[in-house]
């Protein structure tokens, strides 16, 4: 199972989260947010020895296809997540322009109707995200899916569960459905972009209780 920690903004953080076990890093890049760092940020942390190896996602929401191709060659990413109203034809766009960089579609899931809007991304994406839906953020909210509304779920492309995924729930997630991966930012921090050490190393020893492979 991947296991992606998103909103790093600190090079030491980024390099224990790691070393711990993580499978990918995300950046955001969206400058309204909070844990927001700059392409030349990114770089700096992505180029520690320890991340190379290492998924590195640039989290991006609502803007041209220019800026997203602009950091990506700045920072050496390895992928790219759409948070925003991406369409499918701007997915495709975009993975004509960067077909070395993974493609990562976020949905953001209200209820099981809004689950129908994966299939119009299957051909042009190489992974789905499910969020949390909150009309006021993006993502990093800590609300939780109802996961009750994913026990069907089984797309055709691999797939991240996030929204809301802390140490103390991921336990009962995973019970309940089977992702390709999972996504927490909010659940294993001390403040937006702080990354608490203590709930990552948590978050690992429950992956392992539930033998869990990453």
């Amino acid at each position: 199972m991947r296991i992606k920690i998103c909103g790093i903004t600190k090079p030491e953080q980024g390099c224990a989260i790691v070393q711990m076990g993580a499978t990918a890093l995300g950046f955001i890049c969206v400058p309204a947010s909070k844990r927001y760092i700059s392409p030349q940020q990114i770089k700096e942390i992505s180029s520690q020895p320890s991340l190379l190896t290492i998924d590195r996602i640039g989290v991006f929401a609502n803007t041209t296809i220019e800026e997203i191709c602009q950091v990506s060659q700045q920072t050496n990413l390895t992928g790219i997540q759409l948070h925003g109203d991406e369409s499918p034809e701007f997915c495709r766009s975009l993975r004509e322009l960067l077909p070395n960089v993974e493609i990562i579609k976020a949905l953001r899931v209200s209820s099981a109707e809004a689950l129908k809007q994966a299939d119009h991304y299957f051909n042009d994406v190489d992974s789905l995200l499910l969020d949390a839906y909150d009309p006021q953020m993006l993502g990093g909210t800590g609300k939780t899916l109802d996961w009750q509304n994913l026990k069907e779920f089984s797309p055709s492309k691999p797939w991240f569960l996030a929204g809301g995924l802390t140490p103390d729930n991921v336990e009962v997630a995973l019970k309940q459905i089977n992702p390709s991966g999972i996504d927490l930012s909010s659940g294993v921090e001390t403040a937006p972009g702080d990354k608490d050490l203590t709930k990552v190393a948590k978050l690992f020893e429950k992956l392992k209780k539930s033998a869990v492979s990453f």
